[in-house]
């Protein structure tokens, strides 16, 4: 017996699967969808870091508690010979990715708009008192990791430019002067690293469940409205500006926008440019890659660079 069927017979006891579906999965995780003929479908996550997963276990939990933001159900999560286990219900949706770029021009507008207000949601219900990669304390409370928002952000963009390519090269200099920390800095609030429409599925015209929660850490909130407009606003290519001022109507239906610095605008798009593997990634929808793709970034990251400091 496989190690994903173990965990679905220990989650749903005394039930056998119909099917199981092997979606493709990300870097880090491996995913699995089981389908029964007489209870809805789960899906289950495997790791081999179990202390991620028990972190992202412990987020999504939280999410589905303190917030409004749709999430899949936790069913359960653990350990399995080593490795780390996550299990949800399964969410019935269209992918955003593949449709974000279809929508009508009003929908898409509408759907950026819940995304603002999504991370407003997020910023509001999870302050913290440093910032860094959350993690969970002996008493099960979700921690910052220790470090300034500073810190935090000095460390995020040296990173993300140090995984750049040699295409990039040209810009790097340009890039780590954009980059200098702003003097201004605000509490840390939840940083969903990676919330995007590809993250997401759509129902009947509105975000049914968002996903995918893996390694989230605390930040300045306007470091995460940087990142997350770009990724719902510029990413598929689409006329950027109704988008952004839809996001930023979202956001401000929860909390007040914070101001965002350059320096904010051009780490979003650095952190975007390239995955954890070292891969340059894919924006647009249908995807670009290679020297397309390349190009695409340079030219966001261009845009900001020439653009002074500020909004």
């Amino acid at each position: 017996m496989s190690d994903v069927e173990q965990v679905f017979r220990r989650v749903v006891p005394g039930r056998i699967p119909e099917t199981i579906e092997r979606p493709p999965q990300g870097n880090h995780k491996r995913t699995a969808v089981a389908r029964y003929p007489d209870r809805p479908a789960v899906v289950a996550q495997l790791t081999d870091d179990p202390a991620a997963i028990h972190t992202e276990a412990t987020l999504l939990a939280a999410v589905a508690d303190r917030t409004s933001v749709p999430v899949p159900r936790l069913l359960a999560h653990g350990r399995l010979d080593g490795r780390g286990y996550l299990v949800t219900e399964y969410v019935d949706g269209t992918d955003l990715h593949e449709r974000f770029d279809a929508l009508p021009a009003d929908r898409r507008q509408h759907v950026a708009r819940q995304f603002g207000s999504v991370l407003a949601r997020l910023h509001e219900a999870f302050p913290f008192e440093s910032a860094g990669p959350l993690s969970v304390d002996d008493g099960g409370s979700l921690i910052g990791g220790g470090r300034s928002v500073t810190e935090v952000f000095t460390s995020v963009a040296e990173d993300a430019l140090a995984a750049l390519p040699a295409a990039f090269d040209d810009l790097r200099p340009e890039l780590a002067a954009a980059m200098e920390p702003p003097t201004r800095t605000r509490r840390p609030r939840l940083f969903p690293w990676d919330l995007r429409p590809g993250n997401a599925l759509l129902s009947a015209g509105d975000l049914a469940a968002v996903l995918d929660w893996g390694g989230p850490r605390a930040g300045d909130p306007a470091l995460s409205v940087a990142k997350t407009e770009h990724l719902v606003a510029r990413w598929y290519g689409t006329d950027p500006e109704p988008l952004r001022s839809a996001f930023r109507a979202g956001y401000r239906s929860v909390r007040p926008l914070p101001s965002v610095p350059r320096a904010y605008r051009v780490a979003a798009v650095v952190t975007a440019a390239v995955d954890s593997a070292g891969v340059v990634t894919r924006p647009h929808y249908p995807e670009q890659t290679g020297a397309e793709a390349v190009a695409i970034h340079r030219a966001w990251l261009t845009e900001w660079l020439d653009t002074g400091e500020g909004e």
